[in-house]
């Protein structure tokens, strides 16, 4: 009997081990690729643009007329809320939030968007269901189940903002990117920019990397647009100069 528990309890042990060292491992790669990420500070961009930053990640909002449209919502609610400040906007003014996925750092102040209706890719449910996840036994979750989902090339139009979505899959099972009235291009996570030029998203993070890659081909070919907002890398005005040079 006691070589039995003796026994189990080495297995024991050996599992508590395995466990630690798989979050120490986890931990020193997430604190190394989010350190080295540079999101654009707080601020009116360009034209009716808005950045928040909050800690390594970017949220958007496009102010139309006296509204806003948010694009995805930050790691902290509490940052948010007081970036917002910062910016003099009415948290109740932001009437849509649309999540370029549902990873933990681009949800968190969904709350905080009483007014606001919740769109998202239609593919990004299973991440939700747990039919794909990043991690086994952990799926993505969000605080509002009152949302709208969105199929690839869809457009919408709220206001006089037209918003038009591109299935981007990788980074999660349902990355969208979204490009608003023509120009703009929000990418989120599907992408890193590097001295202005597209970089890949980080394989740490991603689903299934090699179509992240195929999905980044996706956004390369846009004639309208101007400006690319990324999550975690900033942003960059010169649309052409950063794509040219793509190669999946």
């Amino acid at each position: 009997m006691r070589k039995k528990l003796k026994i189990a309890l080495i297995g024991f042990g050996a599992i508590i081990l395995i466990l630690v060292l798989i979050g120490a491992y986890f931990f020193y790669q997430f604190n190394s690729e989010t350190k080295v990420m540079h999101p654009a500070e707080t601020g009116n961009i360009v034209d009716n643009i808005y950045s928040i930053k909050d800690a390594f990640v970017n949220m958007y909002l496009i102010k139309d007329g006296n509204q806003y449209i948010a694009i995805d919502a930050g790691k902290d609610i509490e940052v948010v809320s007081a970036e917002l400040k910062k910016l003099n906007i009415d948290e109740n003014n932001v009437v849509a939030v649309f999540l370029t996925h549902t990873d933990m750092d681009h949800v968190a102040a969904l709350p905080l968007f009483r007014n606001a209706k919740i769109y998202f890719s239609r593919n990004e449910v299973l991440m939700l269901t747990g039919q794909k996840q990043k991690v086994p036994f952990m799926s993505n979750s969000i605080s509002r189940k009152d949302y709208t989902l969105l199929d690839n090339n869809q457009t919408l139009n709220i206001g006089n903002t037209k918003i038009f979505c591109i299935l981007t899959e990788g980074h999660t099972s349902g990355s969208m990117c979204y490009q608003v009235n023509s120009k703009y291009l929000f990418t989120g996570d599907i992408l890193s920019l590097n001295a202005g030029k597209l970089g890949t998203s980080v394989k740490f993070f991603d689903l299934d990397h090699e179509m992240a890659n195929k999905s980044i081909s996706k956004i390369t070919k846009l004639p309208d647009v101007e400006y690319i907002f990324s999550a975690h890398h900033g942003y960059t005005n010169d649309y052409k100069n950063a794509v040219k040079d793509w190669k999946e």
